[in-house]
């Protein structure tokens, strides 16, 4: 039964809820949108649907269900749109691009094969050899292709024009939106442009003119043709403006064959968690939130002590008291107030739902997020072995390449052919490759390839040998200590030869060869069994 006092509020009406039937609809049959339902201010669908600030930066790129849906429709242009804005707003997915482009160091060795036995002589082996040095050098092989593996890596292809100037090779990059390769020739892809680039992106006529100049001849005669109206499309569906380069002047790379993002199926694991971020912060901030429950009592009856004008005056005088409170809210109320908490409490440890939506961004890269974040090493090695495999593909094109470039250098002398080869140092294991190969060395292995892993040039290495050894005399200069294990006959011989010259042409009794000193050398008796062995040995 209703109370007095209640009858009366509801007689000015404040009605519990509102009369469907005026409105013509029937209760039971009405319709409910539970995400209109008010949270505070804002709606459910406001407090859930719009949470994370890429999704507020640009909704049609950091949008999950449309990434998902050009990846997999394979619209490529869309995922090298998606890669560049979360390469440019993305820590996460700026610092596995860097990482997997930039984790080869790229260091170069130039090995020349002699093929006529009859002339296998130093001048016939040298007669280019510091000439190809000197042309990748001045080529920046490192820089290059640590940039290129960067825009592999973002883009899913990298597109080039080479432009010889002399005796240097440059590469013009070419934009990735207006390129294409649909086949090979002779091994080599062959790379189309589309001329529409310089009408799409210089609208004003003088400067696309200007720039048109500084492209290579055959794009100035390529877009001549296009606006004749003769490049015309090859197959139906496709545009016009397509015309075929030079096959032997272009490159390309990708990893695998693929033309996509190699990261592009991490940003949709890279939105959620944003968005989880999002929605944590909003956690923290309102744990900050107090709020100040004023109940109105009634009588033992269930009337009410005050009516609404008064209880409305004693609201407003507690707001007014806590006007310049940070984080506190004051509500007045006639009826119970109980808070019910929708969080799990059946585990009885504490679940970090934050890190669970964060490591699915590194499973989904797969690269193990240790790499960036180290807690601990377990199987941190070979995860980091995995990654450097992924991108062994692109590393073998690249060496590839070289070798092309190179070619004119083996046209002149087919005697002696120069080879290019990427050694397989890292950032992670370069210090591990130069010890390796410094073991390689004392078996007779190349000398200078420990010094290549450690980064340096083949051209600085013999450079500084023989400026130490040749014109700073260091070999005479810093002497080791005379030991067997240290020491070598023709040092040895070259010391005891300064030492004779000191005295005057003097042998001492102190010289001898390299090694152990023997008995007779030390005034001793020689045994039995050494004189059986130099007989034998005579």
């Amino acid at each position: 039964m209703i109370s007095n006092r209640m009858q009366e509020i509801k007689s000015k009406g404040f009605s519990m809820r509102p009369d469907m039937s005026e409105m013509g609809i029937s209760d039971e049959y009405r319709p409910v949108d539970f995400s209109k339902i008010k949270v505070g201010v804002k709606t459910l669908e406001d407090a859930v649907l719009t949470l994370g600030s890429l999704h507020r930066i640009d909704k049609r790129l950091a949008d999950k269900e449309t990434v998902l849906r050009a990846i997999a429709e394979n619209n490529v242009p869309f995922m090298r749109e998606v890669s560049n804005f979360f390469y440019r707003t993305s820590g996460i997915y700026n610092r596995l691009c860097r990482y997997l482009a930039y984790m080869y160091r790229y260091d170069w060795m130039v090995t020349p094969y002699v093929n006529d036995e009859k002339q296998r002589t130093e001048e016939l082996a040298l007669t280019n050899f510091y000439k190809v040095l000197n042309y990748l050098e001045d080529f920046q092989v490192k820089r290059l292709f640590g940039e290129m593996a960067l825009k592999v890596v973002k883009n899913g292809c990298y597109y080039g024009y080479l432009i010889e100037e002399g005796e240097k090779l440059q590469i013009q990059e070419l934009p990735v939106k207006y390129c294409r390769s649909r086949y090979k020739v002779n091994n080599r892809p062959a790379v189309e442009f589309n001329m529409k680039y310089f009408d799409d992106v210089f609208k004003d006529t003088t400067q696309r003119m200007k720039v048109l100049n500084l492209f290579p001849k055959e794009f100035r005669q390529g877009y001549r043709l296009f606006k004749e109206g003769k490049l015309q499309p090859d197959f139906f569906g496709d545009q016009n403006g397509w015309y075929l380069l030079d096959v032997t002047k272009t490159i390309k790379f990708n990893i695998n064959g693929e033309d996509f993002p190699i990261m592009i199926a991490v940003i949709p694991a890279i939105i959620d968690l944003d968005a989880a971020q999002d929605l944590d912060r909003r956690k923290m901030a309102q744990k900050l939130l107090k709020i100040i429950i004023q109940k109105m009592p009634v009588d033992k009856n269930g009337d009410l002590v005050f009516d609404v004008d008064e209880a409305q005056q004693l609201h407003n005088n507690a707001v007014n008291m806590l006007s310049k409170a940070i984080g506190i809210d004051v509500l007045t109320t006639f009826a119970d107030v109980d808070v019910a908490d929708m969080a799990d409490r059946n585990t009885t440890t504490t679940v970090d739902d934050l890190g669970k939506v964060e490591r699915t961004v590194f499973n989904e890269a797969g690269i193990s997020q240790m790499q960036f974040n180290t807690d601990g090493n377990i199987a941190l090695e070979k995860s980091i072995l995995n990654d450097e495999a992924s991108m062994y593909n692109l590393l073998v094109q690249f060496e590839d390449f070289l070798n092309e470039i190179i070619q004119k250098f083996n046209r002149k002398n087919k005697k002696v052919v120069y080879r290019v080869q990427l050694l397989t140092t890292t950032i992670y294991n370069y210090k591990e490759m130069a010890k390796l190969y410094k073991e390689q060395m004392q078996v007779g292995f190349s000398k200078m390839l420990p010094q290549i892993a450690l980064g340096q040039t083949q051209s600085s290495i013999l450079a500084n040998a023989y400026f130490e050894n040749d014109i700073l005399d260091l070999v005479n200069v810093f002497i080791p200590p005379m030991m067997s294990s240290t020491m070598n006959s023709d040092v040895l011989n070259r010391v005891n030869e300064k030492n004779r010259q000191e005295r005057g042409g003097k042998v001492s009794s102190e010289e001898g060869e390299a090694g152990r000193p023997t008995n007779e050398s030390k005034g001793e008796e020689v045994t039995e069994k050494t004189i059986q062995n130099k007989e034998s040995q005579s």
